[in-house]
C-alpha cells in the first residue's frame, strides 16, 4: 500500500465521494497513512487496517446513511421533510440512500425548484373579486386576475356575468359589483298595469285609425 493523501471530501448533488492520490480507487488513506480497503455503502470504518488485519467496518445506526463505498468514521444524518416548509417524505432514509422529500398538496418551490426542493410556502388564494388565471404548481404560485366590469367573483374562483334582469321579465333593483350579482325583483301591479293599460291603447288607438282610414276610402269615389 503507497502512501498518499487524502483530497478533502466533495459532495455533489447529494453523493458524497473521497478522492486519494496514490491509492487503489477501492482504498483510503488512514490517519496512519496506510491505504486501507474502503467500507461498502452503508457502513463506515469501525476499524482501519493494520499489520495482516484489513478495514472493520460498522453499518449505519437508524436516521443515518452512506451512499457510497467510503473511508469515513461517521454516515451523515438523514434529511427531515418539515411539513411547516410545506413538504412530505416521498421516499424514507436507508443505510444506503438520503431522505426524499416532496412538496405538499397546495405549495409551491421557493428554493432548489430545479432539483429537490428544500422549501415551500403555501399558494396565494384569490381575493373576492378576482379569478384563477393561472392555478398553482409545483414551482409557481395561482396567478390571479381583476373581473372584468359587467362580471363578480365572491369566492375568488371564476369570474360570473351579471344576471340580465329583463331576460327574467324582472327589473333591477340594486346594481351589481366585482364581488356581489345585480338584485333583480319582480314587477310590480302598477307597472304591469301601466304596461297592459299602454298595450290597449296602441292596439284602440291602432283600430280606430284603421276604422276611419277604411270609412274615409269607402265615402271618397275617387279611392275606387
Amino acid at each position: 500500500m503507497g502512501t498518499t493523501f487524502l483530497i478533502p471530501l466533495l459532495n455533489i448533488l447529494g453523493v458524497h465521494v473521497v478522492l486519494t492520490y496514490g491509492c487503489g480507487p477501492s482504498e483510503y488513506r488512514s490517519g496512519a497513512g496506510k491505504c486501507c480497503p474502503v467500507c461498502s455503502a452503508g457502513t463506515v470504518v469501525l476499524k482501519d487496517c493494520s499489520g495482516d488485519f484489513s478495514t472493520s467496518c460498522k453499518p449505519c445506526a437508524r436516521g443515518t446513511f452512506m451512499n457510497n463505498p467510503n473511508g469515513f468514521k461517521n454516515c451523515f444524518q438523514c434529511k427531515s421533510c418539515d411539513r411547516e416548509q410545506g413538504l412530505y417524505v416521498s421516499r424514507m432514509c436507508t443505510t444506503t440512500s438520503n431522505t426524499v422529500c416532496d412538496i405538499l398538496d397546495g405549495y409551491y418551490c421557493t428554493e432548489n425548484p430545479a432539483s429537490e426542493c428544500s422549501f415551500a410556502l403555501k399558494h396565494r388564494h384569490c381575493s373576492p373579486g378576482e379569478e384563477i388565471k393561472a392555478p398553482v404548481t409545483k414551482t409557481s404560485d395561482t396567478v390571479c386576475e381583476a373581473c372584468p366590469s359587467g362580471y363578480y367573483s365572491p369566492l375568488g374562483i371564476n369570474c360570473t356575468k351579471w344576471t340580465d334582469c329583463s331576460a327574467k321579465n324582472e327589473i333591477q333593483d340594486k346594481e351589481g359589483s366585482s364581488v356581489e350579482d345585480v338584485h333583480c325583483k319582480p314587477m310590480s301591479r302598477e307597472r304591469y298595469g301601466l304596461i297592459v293599460v299602454g298595450v290597449v291603447v296602441v292596439l284602440t288607438t291602432a283600430s280606430l285609425l284603421t276604422y276611419l282610414l277604411y270609412c274615409r276610402n269607402k265615402e271618397d269615389p275617387t279611392s275606387e
